[in-house]
């Protein structure tokens, strides 16, 4: 491979950011950029009256309600490193979203809230995480307020996620005592001094046997810090890169991004861990990054980015080689060939253009309709898919049409392009005639989230109308049955269909799921729409 090709995708570090809501991930995200140079001035999530608000924030609604309801991508350089950070959703009701971001990530930085410990969205997260096999880093944050038992925070992270823990770093006090952490690999204390949480943050370097620690940190938390190496150097697990590596230890660490107390160490020490871009696994098997010819797949599609241009763009994990600007490229499910003449490097919804990139980037490309999440592009003579990303079975269901009847165009193509997003999920009622389509979300927030962008986006009002479905089912089978409706189904399940004409099964109880088994013998059905090669 061409050296220069190699030493791009070496120094490529590609992670996302993952956590309960309120646990301090977008803020974390904020002070990476400010120590990247990426931005001059960390925003605020929350703060009504504040004018600044969360670069990775960039939906009006992301700023008028202080969350993230969908996933951005960050790109910076730091020490020598070329950083794509993914920040995503931690609300629950936008876990599919953070789902296929993870797809492109080759890490995790889990941030957990000292105070609370892991909580119910990091547990489902973490799951995600543990299935793909990729490391996991975690960073304990707001340690500048009062927190658990750092023990007891280790303990509840093995206990609950199944993942063993190595603390590089230790906290000295919490809260208003907040001081400082101890390296354990240079055997120093680093104590910080508050400055507002600008970007440098007065950091003094001291030995444990320093004479005067116990003026700097205070005398009751100069004897527990002592107290507290002593037990962990003879009782925490071995440090085994490896075993970082393999998602099997968690290198854990504290800090408080608010303050940035702690975030450039570990950012630091973060880098020199976290793996360069890792190999895919594709339809022709592995595929290895350094392989010279272009490879990517779709992992996230966002219309209207720019609502003055009314555009969509796709979002591109390269996964092996270089890729270069007007290169001729093919797109695998569409059999043809293309050129990707404007393809864009990311900071939320800021955009420029690019020459080049490398495998382990993200990049965003024009998307005149062609894409669907899951899409293979490769250099012109390779075929092969890289693995779909499976379809989440929505917890939520409505019935939904516009109020105007001559908007019925522009809700459709609306409806459709969210669709196409992967944000919700449409069915429609085969052979009924009717015009209202049914609209599936993992969380009741997408509804809003769907409402609100018809109308501001697409200039349409829709009629919503809650259904007491709570539990769909593809079938698998369906080219089994000559008339699908000639099942034997409880007269409170629906057959319908998805955007790609799958036929499923909407229940509103498990128990009408058994019923249908039971009645129907050769009835297949499965929890996930089939991920396709």
């Amino acid at each position: 491979m061409n050296p220069s090709i190699k030493s791009e995708i070496e120094r490529r570090r590609t992670f996302a950011i993952i956590s309960h809501p309120d646990a301090g991930k977008t803020t974390l995200t904020e002070k990476f950029l400010l120590y990247g140079g990426a931005i001059n001035e960390a925003g605020t999530v929350k703060g009504k009256k504040s004018d600044r608000h969360a670069v990775s924030d960039w939906m009006e609604i992301e700023k008028q309600r202080g969350i993230s309801v969908s996933s951005s991508v960050m790109q910076f350089n730091y020490s020598g490193y070329c950083i794509n950070i993914l920040d995503t959703p931690g609300h629950q009701d936008f876990s599919e979203d953070t789902y296929r971001t993870l797809m492109a990530a080759d890490s995790a930085v889990m941030v957990i809230d000292a105070s609370k410990g892991v909580e119910n969205q990091t547990r489902k997260l973490f799951k995600v995480c543990v299935m793909r096999g990729i490391p996991i880093f975690t960073f304990i944050n707001k340690m500048d307020r009062e927190s658990r038992n750092p023990f007891d925070l280790l303990d509840q992270i093995e206990n609950e996620l199944g993942i063993n823990t190595y603390p590089v770093n230790w906290p000295i006090g919490s809260g208003k005592s907040f001081k400082g952490v101890y390296d354990r690999e240079k055997k120093a204390i680093i104590s910080f001094t508050a400055n507002g949480g600008h970007k440098e943050v007065e950091a003094r370097e001291a030995d444990l046997n320093d004479p005067e620690l116990a003026d700097i940190l205070g005398e009751e938390n100069y004897r527990n810090i002592v107290d507290d190496v002593e037990l962990l150097d003879g009782a925490s697990e071995e440090f085994d890169i490896d075993a970082v590596q393999k998602g099997k230890l968690s290198p854990v660490f504290f800090g408080s991004a608010l303050t940035n107390f702690g975030v450039e160490p570990f950012l630091e020490k973060f880098l020199q861990m976290t793996p360069p871009p890792l190999a895919r696994i594709s339809s022709d098997g592995e595929i290895d990054p350094f392989n010279e010819r272009f490879s990517a797949f779709v992992f996230k599609i966002q219309a209207n980015m720019n609502k003055a241009h009314r555009d969509r763009i796709a979002f591109m994990r390269i996964c092996s080689g270089r890729f270069e600007r007007d290169t001729e490229v093919f797109h695998v499910q569409g059999n043809k060939k293309m050129r990707l003449s404007q393809p864009q490097q990311l900071m939320a919804q800021e955009r420029e253009i690019i020459q080049e990139a490398y495998a382990g980037d993200i990049i965003g490309v024009f998307d005149p309709g062609i894409f669907s999440i899951g899409d293979t592009l490769t250099t012109p003579g390779d075929k092969f898919k890289y693995h779909g990303i499976p379809t989440f079975a929505p917890e939520h269901f409505a019935r939904v049409s516009c109020t105007d009847t001559f908007k019925r165009k522009q809700f459709m193509k609306g409806i459709n392009q969210i669709v196409q997003e992967g944000a919700i999920q449409i069915f429609t009622e085969p052979y009924s005639g009717y015009e209202e389509v049914i609209v599936g979300v993992v969380g009741m927030l997408q509804f809003e989230v769907l409402e609100y962008r018809l109308k501001n986006e697409y200039n349409v009002e829709i009629r919503r109308e809650n259904l007491s479905y709570e539990y769909i089912r593809w079938i698998d089978n369906a080219e089994d049955f000559e008339d699908l409706h000639k099942l034997t189904l409880t007269s409170d399940t629906k057959i319908v269909q998805d955007f790609k004409n799958n036929y499923l099964l909407l229940f509103t109880s498990e128990w009408n799921i058994r019923w249908a088994l039971e009645k129907n013998e050769k009835l297949k059905l499965s929890e996930f729409g089939k991920a396709e090669l």
